[in-house]
C-alpha cells in the first residue's frame, strides 16, 4: 500500500454494470469506500451490500418557500426570490452561480402560494426571442437554458417549517448524490466558493460549508461553528460543532455559515431525527451538528463578494452595488448617484 494517496488504503479493480476499472479504497469519515478516475463511489455500509453513486454534485437545492414577510406589502403578490436586482429577479442570479458551479439540475423548493416562481422557470421562447431581439444575447442564453440544458424541478413545502424541513422536502428530487445548497437570500459576485466547495465534497466526501467572519456582536444572528484546533487560522476547518444563533458570551468561534452548502446525502437521516424547536422549525444547522458529530464537515472561508438581501436595505445595498458593476448601466446610474449624494 506504500505511495497511495493520503487516506487511500489499498486499491481495487472494480466491475459493475459492464464497467471496469482501477479504483482507490478510501477511507471516508470512518466509512470504507471505492473512489475511481470517472468521479464515482461505491459504498458497502456495514459490509450488507453495494450502490453506485457519482461523488461530483450536479444538483442545486434553492430553498424559496419562504413568505418573505419582512418585505410585506409587495411580497404579498411578489415572491420575493423575483424582486429584480436592477432588472434580473434574484433567483436568477442565484441559478446562474449554481449553472457556474457545474449544475445541471436545479431544485426550487417553493409553496403553494408562490405560482410566480413556476411561471417564472417554465421555459418561454417568446420572452428569451424578445430579449435576444433588444440585443441582450447573453442574458437570453441564460434564460434560454433554463428546461433545456438545464434541468429543473419543483418542490413544495407546505408551510414555514425551517430551513431543515425545506431541504428534506427535495429528498426525492436530489436521490442519493451529493448535492449544492444556495439559500437565494443571499448573492454572490462569483461562483468560486460554490466551485471550492464542490471540489471539497468531490476530493474528500464529506459536507462543505462556506463561511465568513463577523464581529463578536453579530454571532447572535447566525449559525456558528467549532473548528477543530488543528485547523489553519484562514482554513481549510474541520468543523467538529455548529450551533444556531448563540449568545453572543456562548459562541464558540466568529466563524459564522452562509448560504453556500455542498452535503452529501446521508444528512437527510439527519433530518428525519430532528425535532422541531419551540417555533415548530427544523433547522438546518442541528441536522450538520448531528452529521459533524460522526464525520466533521468542512468550512471554506469565502472570499468573494456577498450580499445579504434578507432585509429591504440589504436588498437596496445589493441593487445599488451591483448597477455599478453593470457596464450597460453602470456610468449613467454612477453619475447620477454622484450627483445625488453630492449636488
Amino acid at each position: 500500500m506504500e505511495g497511495l494517496g493520503e487516506g487511500v488504503v489499498g486499491e481495487v479493480l472494480l466491475h459493475l454494470d459492464g464497467l471496469a476499472g482501477l479504483c482507490e479504497l478510501v477511507d471516508v469519515g470512518g466509512h470504507r469506500c471505492l473512489r475511481g478516475s470517472e468521479r464515482a463511489v461505491l459504498r458497502a455500509p456495514n459490509g450488507t451490500g453495494v450502490a453506485w453513486s457519482f461523488v461530483r454534485a450536479t444538483t442545486a437545492v434553492i430553498p424559496a418557500a419562504g413568505l418573505g414577510t419582512r418585505f410585506y406589502p409587495v411580497t404579498k403578490a411578489v415572491p420575493k426570490e423575483l424582486l429584480p436586482i436592477v432588472d434580473v429577479p434574484a433567483i436568477q442570479l442565484v441559478i446562474d452561480e449554481a449553472i457556474a458551479a457545474g449544475c445541471d439540475h436545479i431544485v426550487v423548493v417553493s409553496h403553494p402560494s408562490k405560482g410566480p416562481i413556476e411561471r417564472y422557470l417554465t421555459p418561454d421562447a417568446t420572452v428569451v426571442a424578445k430579449v435576444r431581439d433588444s440585443g441582450r444575447t447573453e442574458m437570453a442564453d441564460r434564460l434560454a437554458c433554463i428546461g433545456t440544458e438545464v434541468r429543473v424541478t419543483v418542490v413544495h413545502q407546505d408551510a414555514p417549517r425551517g430551513l431543515g424541513h425545506a431541504v428534506g422536502c427535495a429528498r426525492a428530487a436530489v436521490g442519493g448524490n451529493p448535492f449544492a445548497v444556495l439559500l437565494p437570500d443571499e448573492l454572490m459576485g462569483d461562483a468560486n466558493l460554490l466551485v471550492a466547495l464542490v471540489d471539497s465534497v468531490d476530493a474528500t466526501g464529506v459536507g462543505a460549508v462556506g463561511l465568513m467572519r463577523v464581529p463578536a456582536d453579530e454571532v447572535s444572528a447566525y449559525g456558528v461553528v467549532t473548528p477543530s484546533a488543528a485547523s489553519p487560522h484562514e482554513g481549510p476547518f474541520q468543523i467538529v460543532d455548529v450551533v444556531e444563533k448563540p449568545r453572543r458570551e456562548d459562541a464558540p468561534s466568529n466563524l459564522i455559515i452562509i448560504g453556500r452548502y455542498v452535503l452529501t446525502p446521508d444528512v437527510f437521516e439527519e433530518i428525519d431525527r430532528l425535532s422541531p424547536q419551540a417555533n415548530g422549525e427544523m433547522q438546518l444547522t442541528d441536522a450538520l451538528r448531528s452529521q459533524s458529530a460522526t464525520s466533521p464537515l468542512t468550512g471554506l472561508l469565502n472570499r468573494s463578494k456577498r450580499w445579504d438581501t434578507g432585509t429591504p436595505m440589504g436588498w437596496l445595498i445589493a441593487v445599488v452595488d451591483i448597477a455599478l458593476e453593470r457596464p450597460d448601466v453602470a456610468n449613467a446610474f454612477g453619475a447620477w448617484l454622484r450627483q445625488r449624494v453630492d449636488p
